[in-house]
């Protein structure tokens, strides 16, 4: 198993620490400040901590859990070269500082040209593939629904992707490949949908499936 490095330690990276520990990855989540880092050591068992760059540089898998509008800052801050040939998890979105109108996100991407994009082409040696950017991280590991719902990945690396869907199903999802990078135009939005029962009637417990026949 590869050594898991998460980049953010808000409740998304916290909570897919815990599901990688729990699946017997060595996990490592970052944090700028020493007290945040401590504070991590004492609520997820098992975890290491270290800083953003350390984190990015000693480990084989990334997952990137960061606020949105941060995300290309965080990028250069951890240092590209460090992501090269790298699986990165990107599970990003981009959410703007702006008040949800009528319950719908208010994203700062153009749908010509997705957040995963960017990144791809800020760090281009990096295999990045978007996937965890379409439910709540209450229900990222082993979402407690009647059937397996679906988890939306896309990524211009097939042997990338490929790793990503095992780690979904060990996470108790059934993956659905959406194709190239430029997929994250559709799958980024995805979690505008989610978010609108939230939103507008405080209902959170669902997720996305993609039925066939």
């Amino acid at each position: 198993m590869k050594k898991v490095g998460i980049i953010g330690s808000g409740n998304v990276g916290t909570a897919l620490a815990r599901g990688f520990i729990e699946s017997g990855y060595e996990t490592t989540i970052s944090a700028r400040k020493e007290e945040k880092r401590k504070q991590l050591e004492k609520e997820i068992e098992g975890v290491k901590t270290d800083t953003p760059l350390s984190t990015a540089k000693n480990n084989e898998l990334i997952v990137f859990a960061v606020k949105g509008s941060e995300a290309k800052k965080a990028l250069e801050e951890i240092g590209t070269e460090n992501l090269s040939g790298k699986i990165v998890i990107d599970t990003t979105n981009p959410i703007a500082d702006s008040a949800p109108v009528n319950g719908v996100l208010v994203y700062f991407s153009d749908i010509n040209k997705s957040l995963m994009e960017e990144l791809q082409a800020t760090a281009p040696g990096a295999k990045f593939v978007k996937a965890f950017s379409c439910v709540g991280s209450p229900f990222m590991v082993n979402p407690p629904f009647s059937t397996k719902p679906s988890m939306f990945i896309c990524g211009d690396d097939e042997g990338a992707k490929n790793e990503v869907a095992q780690i979904l199903e060990q996470f108790g999802w059934e993956s659905e490949d959406m194709g190239n990078v430029e997929a994250a135009r559709a799958i980024e939005p995805l979690a505008m949908l989610w978010c609108i029962p939230g939103l507008r009637e405080n209902s959170w417990n669902h997720a996305l499936k993609l039925i066939k026949m």
